[in-house]
């Protein structure tokens, strides 16, 4: 009774901090008080089922509608993608005459991966529902190029796609017609910099050219005059998107940001455009910013936590903590993310494969009685296409999912009711820390954040706290204690460490008799142990300090990929390579040696002759 008292009392509080973070999302307007074609509008209410627009979205639809260059800064989930694509669609629907596919292409959206590809054509198809002769499309990265061609070749009116692809249809694809093109959007624009796309999007900038649209031009329908437009959308401001702004916007105006961020960032100046509102803040992007003294665009609702594990409990810590999530609320959805390709494979295939209780292994008609009750799902850029494809889609879908990935799932990837986001492995930059979380509590919604940390890895959370993030612990040993312990191992009262709790010693048997049991979950785990222990060491800058190699426990490492003993495999072909470098050192030593003893001998011969 008490426990369904206190459950009451928890969803109340839930609901409530829920409605506190939608309330400080949503603006008190409606979309067709921005500006939109009422039929939009309608689209946006009825099929979408968005009631109000967001408060970046009600910034930004406006000046975007405006013709305005706009820099648009705000937190993951807060409804970019509409923001953007809205406008879009009240312009062209309402071009004379009707916008038509052997027009070519309007708009260029590039996005940083293919997955977040996807996702806006989805979302734009849903747009489109009622303006049927705009055609939305897409290019990307592990399609067929051929079939690509054959649809730019019909016209695409939106065009959706990766830097890559995009920059080789640029210069190879004779029948992709651009010459109408009025706006050109980086979504996600410092993933798509921090990917190394760079030198691409330099080169995309430049193949599409700017300025005003010709007049004279056979199927020209922009309006004539009508300047290009350029938008560019971040979570995070860096020194790699200020230069990207420098070089693709003009005369800026600035969305997400308070006016005192916007201060010490950017040089601001009063709007010089006699369209836009007096509100509207202009910039001119400085160089010079510096990226350490950015804040981070957490949403305010987000319940922040850290996990404080030693290494060699580490497994037992997330499968535990993952138990406990799944079986306190069955229905919800949890991403965990990984550094490597080779972890998120080995955990995939572990989670897959263990038993709970290890003596279930007697099968009832034919099914087994796996550890997590829940679908579990993989993503990395290592997969193929229809895989990666598949594993999103099916996730977006489900109820009751969990998904395991590397930082492909990490930027602008909109997963509906996804309640907990886990960094078992650290980013390798700080400000990827935002990204991850922002897969959960978006538009307003809940959510709950975790972060693992070795206890040598814990001045980590000063990083953080320097960009405004708070984490507190999570009570892990808590939670360890709900469960039970299988067999006829004692409580122990008092647990003086957490390697020695009688449900970590247990499941840590489980797990390594699984990865043992036959030899591919052990070249799974072996491979898996290898690329963390280098990825490791990749760590650069200010994170190089914390994160420190020669700290390890390579014992307790191999420990937390269920492994009895360290991998010879790591360092091997260094050993080889500094065993092979001494050989012929000393090979090289013993030959001027011979030389010398020979030119010795020689001399005190041909004394001798004389």
């Amino acid at each position: 009774m008490k426990r369904t008292q206190q459950s009451a009392r928890e969803s109340k509080q839930e609901a409530k901090d829920g409605s506190k973070g939608k309330s400080g999302l949503f603006a008190s307007c409606s979309f067709s008080s921005l500006g939109l074609d009422p039929k939009l509008s309608d689209q946006l209410q009825e099929r979408m089922g968005f009631e109000a627009p967001t408060l970046v979205q009600a910034q930004a639809i406006p000046v975007i509608l405006s013709g305005r260059d706009v820099l648009v800064n705000a937190a993951t989930g807060t409804g970019k993608t509409i923001a953007y694509l809205a406008p879009l669609i009240h312009h062209l629907q309402g071009y004379s005459p009707k916008v038509d596919r052997s027009h070519g292409t309007f708009a260029l959206v590039i996005v940083p991966t293919r997955e977040l590809c996807l996702q806006v054509y989805e979302t734009l198809e849903k747009l489109l529902h009622r303006f049927h002769w705009i055609v939305p499309g897409y290019v990307m990265g592990g399609e067929k190029k051929a079939k690509e061609k054959a649809r730019l070749r019909k016209g695409i009116s939106i065009l959706i796609a990766t830097p890559g692809r995009l920059l080789d249809h640029l210069k190879n694809t004779a029948s992709f017609v651009h010459k109408n093109l009025r706006w050109v959007i980086f979504d996600e624009a410092d993933c798509i910099l921090e990917l190394g796309y760079g030198k691409e999007i330099e080169q995309i900038i430049k193949l599409l050219g700017s300025g005003q649209n010709e007049e004279g031009e056979e199927d020209n329908i922009v309006p004539k005059g009508v300047q290009k437009q350029n938008l560019l959308l971040s979570a995070t401001l860096n020194e790699k998107v200020n230069h990207l702004a420098k070089l693709s916007l003009d005369d800026p105006v600035m969305i997400g940001l308070d006016n005192s961020k916007l201060q010490q960032n950017l040089s601001v100046e009063s709007p010089a455009s006699p369209n836009s509102d007096g509100d509207d803040m202009v910039i001119h992007v400085n160089k010079s910013v510096n990226p350490s003294s950015e804040d981070y665009g957490i949403p305010s609702q987000l319940v922040q936590k850290y996990v404080r594990v030693p290494c060699g409990a580490r497994l037992v810590a997330l499968l535990s903590v993952l138990k406990n999530l799944f079986e306190r609320e069955a229905s919800q959805k949890v991403v965990v993310f990984f550094s490597t390709r080779d972890a998120v494979d080995f955990h995939y295939s572990l989670l897959s494969e263990l038993q709970w209780p290890p003596n279930s292994g007697k099968e009832e008609e034919g099914t087994k009685q796996l550890f997590l009750k829940c679908k579990t799902f993989r993503l990395h850029g290592s997969m193929e296409q229809e895989d990666r494809r598949s594993a999103f889609g099916t996730f977006k879908t489900e109820k009751q999912a969990l998904l395991l990935s590397t930082d492909v799932a990490a930027r602008g990837l909109d997963f509906p009711k996804v309640r907990c986001i886990i960094q078992y492995d650290c980013p390798g930059e700080a400000t990827e820390y935002v990204h991850r979380v922002g897969r959960t509590a978006r538009i307003g919604e809940k959510g709950e954040a975790l972060l693992f940390l070795q206890p040598i890895e814990i001045d980590y959370l000063k990083e953080l706290k320097k960009h405004g993030a708070s984490l507190t612990e999570y009570p892990l040993l808590k939670v360890l204690d709900k469960f039970p312990i299988p067999g006829n191992m004692p409580r122990i009262k008092k647990v003086i460490s957490l390697e020695s709790h009688p449900w970590v010693i247990s499941l840590q048997r489980a797990l390594e008799s699984v990865t043992y049991s036959e030899p591919k979950m052990k070249n799974l785990a072996k491979n898996a142990f290898v690329s963390w222990v280098r990825g490791y060491a990749a760590h650069k800058g200010e994170l190089k300090s914390i994160f420190v190699v020669k700290k390890l426990h390579l014992g307790h490492v191999a420990k937390s990929f269920a492994l009895r003993e360290q991998p010879s495999l790591v360092g091997k072909s260094h050993h080889k390579e500094s065993m092979k470098r001494k050989r012929d050192e000393r090979q090289k030593g013993q030959q001027a040696k011979k030389r010398k003893n020979m030119s010795g001998s020689g001399g005190r011969s041909t004394q001798k002759t004389r």
